[in-house]
């Protein structure tokens, strides 16, 4: 404990010459600015990952059954209707989702299209995305039902209850003949009834809700298939998905909504901790401070280290006082810029102190997502902790005139 407590005596006393005092005071400061700009960028990337989920939610479900081979339940109705008889699920629905041609007059654009059952309001939050219109799988004058992505509102001038579009899709079981290419696509004409307006390109640029029946017509579907089985669980989602895989098998592959966009999120994590990597090369150049602070320190305490020595203190404890001290320097840096980041960031989480610009109007948040993650600062500590013992291991190339 002897060579903690010179060393922490060292740290916060005054020194003969002040520019020692600044150094190290510019030291410790770089590296709680390195340390509290990556707890704010973390966090911040924390808060586009949460806002990113969320809009997935409003049209995803909380968890979604795909097979494992080919794209087709065979046994859709039945197989959901098991399902949803388990205690930790809610509901169970099947659901189609396939690539069309969507056509109003003479334009026309590819969309993906998504069949559901009338319940599908209660599995996720569509009513919250509907833009204009009222969402409806009946029937209106005899036409099936479709709600339109805001992309595709915007292309084709649709207005809900005035539009028709027609929806093509090639048949499965037909050849394709030359002389008349027509007859190899299925048509249906479809009433708009609504526009939503989810705030993610995934979806807003070209997806459109159809009846499930209305899906399985454009198919040939004929005896309950599905390409999904989508389930809203009871309370805790993770209970309902091993609920679901013990009595499905491995048949299936059974997706939370992280997982059922893996390519959006896998992205967003991507940029977070390549943005770490750079900002930790940020803290290490900001560390070098701390070796030309701790090489005048030896020249400060040239005579104090001769007292200590004719005291009989060893080399070794002498080498140790100066590493300590290069490692005081980045933990106590580090620490305060740890407290700074987190402070900042949860500032920003519950008051939105820093906006977006834009029209409010027009925008579905007004200021940065911020969201502070435990397991984040901790990898960042673990990281301060080993900067430290890094310094102070260089701190043994200054301390070789004790030898």
């Amino acid at each position: 404990m002897l060579p903690l407590k010179i060393a922490l005596r060292y740290l916060f006393s005054k020194k003969s010459h002040s520019a020692v005092n600044i150094i190290s005071a510019i030291s410790m400061a770089g590296v709680a600015v390195a340390t509290a700009a990556i707890v704010i960028v973390m966090s911040v990337f924390n808060g586009f990952g949460d806002l990113s989920a969320s809009h997935f939610s409003v049209v995803d479900p909380d968890l979604l059954i795909t097979p494992k081979q080919g794209t087709i339940i065979t046994n859709a109705d039945s197989l959901a209707a098991k399902i949803q008889a388990l205690p930790q699920v809610n509901l169970a629905m099947p659901s189609i989702t396939e690539r069309a041609l969507i056509v109003d007059d003479s334009r026309q654009i590819g969309v993906t299209f998504h069949g559901v059952a009338h319940l599908y309001p209660q599995i996720v939050d569509l009513d919250s995305a509907i833009f204009a219109g009222k969402f409806c799988t009946e029937p209106i004058n005899g036409l099936p039902t479709l709600t339109a992505s805001i992309g595709i509102a915007s292309r084709l001038d649709l207005r809900p209850g005035i539009s028709n579009v027609a929806l093509y899709i090639p048949r499965r079981t037909a050849r394709f003949n030359p002389a008349n290419p027509s007859a190899a696509f299925f048509c249906e004409t479809f009433c708009v009834t609504a526009v939503m307006r989810i705030d993610h390109i995934d979806y807003d640029a070209a997806t459109a809700i159809i009846p499930l029946e209305a899906a399985r017509n454009l198919l040939d579907y004929h005896n309950g298939e599905a390409t999904a089985i989508e389930v809203s669980a009871k309370s805790s989602v993770d209970q309902a998905h091993q609920a679901i895989a013990d009595l499905l098998g491995n048949q299936f592959l059974i997706a939370d909504r992280n997982h059922q966009h893996p390519d959006a999120m896998r992205m967003i994590a991507v940029e977070k901790w390549i943005t770490f990597a750079l900002l930790i090369f940020i803290l290490i150049i900001a560390s070098f401070n701390i070796i030309s602070t701790i090489s005048l320190l030896v020249i400060e305490k040239r005579d104090n280290m001769q007292t200590l020595r004719c005291l009989g203190a060893p080399t070794a404890m002498l080498r140790q006082i100066f590493m300590l001290q290069g490692g005081l320097i980045t933990i106590i840096g580090g620490s305060i810029g740890i407290i700074l980041g987190v402070a900042l960031s949860l500032a920003q989480q519950y008051g939105g102190f820093i906006t977006l610009n834009g029209d409010p109007s027009q925008m579905t948040i007004t200021t940065y997502p911020v969201r502070v993650a435990p397991a984040d600062i901790a990898v960042i500590f673990i990281l301060i902790i080993g900067i430290a013992s890094i310094a102070a291991l260089i701190t043994r190339v200054f301390t070789r005139k004790f030898d």
